[in-house]
């Protein structure tokens, strides 16, 4: 069952955080959940949530299809730094890390990362507690 504090979305603060079961529909609901909370946000630009709601489709449906445990969530974590807006998604499987490949050209799948490193400004993969990985993004509030 979806773990789903509704207080997060009318508050004021500067971070969200949900626990969603690992599904498709779990992802598409952190996506929404993502998008209504960053438009509550003045101080993000349109061109920042816009990529950010992007990404966290991505990470997102990829816990739900290669962090997929039964029985355990996935947690979507989005706080906003003075330059910067950090999107977390962890899983538990660390043994699963995200890594790039090269897409068959009429394949359906394998281009996530690619649209991960054009969207975000920086990204990486953080490991623990263990069994637990956590695949982050950044998207910068402002230009370079």
């Amino acid at each position: 069952m979806n773990q789903i504090d509704v207080a997060q979305l009318l508050s004021p603060s500067a971070h969200f955080r949900v626990l969603l079961s690992p599904t498709p529909r779990g992802a598409r609901l952190a996506r929404l959940l993502a998008a209504e909370w960053m438009r509550t946000r003045e101080e993000l630009p349109h061109r920042v949530t816009e990529a950010a709601v992007q990404l966290v489709a991505e990470l997102t449906a990829n816990a739900a299809t290669h962090g997929r445990v039964a029985g355990r969530d996935f947690r979507l974590v989005l706080l906003v730094h003075e330059d910067a807006l950090r999107i977390e998604v962890t899983d538990t499987r660390a043994d699963a890390l995200p890594r790039r490949r090269l897409p068959s050209p009429d394949g359906d799948s394998g281009r996530g990362l690619l649209l991960v490193e054009a969207l975000a400004d920086r990204w990486g993969v953080g490991l623990g507690p263990a069994p637990q990985k956590t695949v982050w993004a950044e998207v910068d509030l402002t230009p370079l």
